[in-house]
């Protein structure tokens, strides 16, 4: 029997899925200017990146492998600083310019959890009028550790109703910060889409997140009982007829490496006329050598991916320089390389050439 979800998994289903991402994505671009072209990485990075707890710096690797005294400790610290100047900011300030996204789907579930909690309570609490009882959710010993270390800055103590607001979203950030990876790996794919379609809204150029492989023309329909091949997106010109297939990955793990080639073999056994299709990475993979393999990868006697396309590979470059800016290590100067010869390319090229 499928356990059945508890009030609290099911709000945070909703302030973590697809209806409310879209939501999200629709206030934060209706509430901006127009996406300038050469400027969507920025968009990524203040929706997507996060600033690592442990380290206090933008999270560009692994965080055990980047804590003081690493080597991805140095790097972080260059992206971080290299981000910060970026986006015109002090590096003690560039928290507050990340993480849009999540900050709101966690303040979203917030509010779930009190409006559910308070009208579940209700009725229970209602034999009991008159008594002082706990509200639920309360933790006095938090509001207590918040309070003496910023009592000496508060005129007057907040309102209990405002210490339960407090608390509730803590705890929210807290315990939700294990739905950051869903989030971020979902959220970029709709991020990526909702970026092509804004530039190139008004020049026939469409992108779609979560394709059936089978739907799409020029490839066989799925069979009765198969499994139907889901396509991170594909982005098609209306103009021109071209089409990508692409794999919209945050980080590059091993076993996501391994996916890539038997996606590719699905899409070409599948295939059902000769018409070309790029087959494309989106990552912000920082990793020197998953870098490297995902832009010398083979298939079929051509390059494995047609593009490999990062969301701001001078970011890269500048963690791999560290303080000095020279990048020293064999693998990274490989990276350099593709990057100086277009082919490792940045989101902002990648989304121009599309439009073309």
């Amino acid at each position: 029997m499928a356990k059945r979800k508890s009030a609290l998994d099911e709000a945070a289903q909703r302030a973590f899925g697809a209806e409310n991402r879209a939501r999200l994505l629709h206030r934060w671009f209706a509430d901006r200017p127009a996406v300038e072209p050469g400027r969507a990485w920025e968009e990524v990075y203040r929706l997507l990146l996060w600033v690592d707890a442990t380290t206090g710096l933008a999270h560009c690797y692994e965080s055990d492998k980047a804590q003081p005294g690493r080597p991805w400790y140095a790097r972080s610290l260059a992206f971080h600083v290299w981000l910060s100047d970026r986006l015109g900011v002090e590096p003690t300030e560039l928290v507050d310019e990340l993480d849009w996204m999540f900050r709101q789907a966690v303040r979203d579930l917030a509010a779930q959890q009190r409006e559910g909690l308070s009208e579940k309570a209700r009725a229970q609490r209602e034999p009991y009028d008159g008594r002082e009882l706990p509200e639920p959710g309360a933790d006095p010993e938090l509001a207590e550790i918040i309070e003496e270390e910023l009592g000496d800055w508060l005129r007057e103590p907040p309102p209990e109703e405002v210490w339960a607001r407090v608390v509730t979203r803590v705890q929210a950030h807290l315990s939700q910060e294990n739905k950051r990876r869903n989030l971020t790996g979902e959220g970029f794919e709709d991020v990526v889409v909702a970026l092509v379609n804004r530039l190139g809204a008004g020049r026939d150029v469409r992108a779609r997140t979560q394709v059936r492989l089978g739907d799409l023309d020029g490839f066989y329909p799925t069979r009765e009982g198969d499994k139907a091949k889901l396509i991170d997106l594909v982005v098609e010109n209306g103009r021109t007829g071209a089409r990508a297939l692409v794999t919209a990955k945050w980080s590059v793990r091993s076993d996501r490496e391994e996916q890539f080639r038997s996606d590719f073999e699905a899409y070409t056994r599948l295939q059902s006329d000769n018409r070309p299709f790029g087959h494309v990475l989106v990552t912000n993979e920082f990793d020197p050598a998953r870098l490297v393999r995902a832009c010398e990868s083979r298939a079929q006697n051509a390059p494995l991916f047609t593009d490999v396309v990062h969301v701001q590979p001078h970011g890269v470059l500048a963690a791999y320089g560290e303080a000095s800016g020279a990048v020293s290590h064999k693998t990274q100067r490989k990276v350099q390389e593709y990057v100086e010869a277009g082919r490792l390319t940045s989101l902002d090229d990648w989304i121009a050439g599309l439009l073309d």
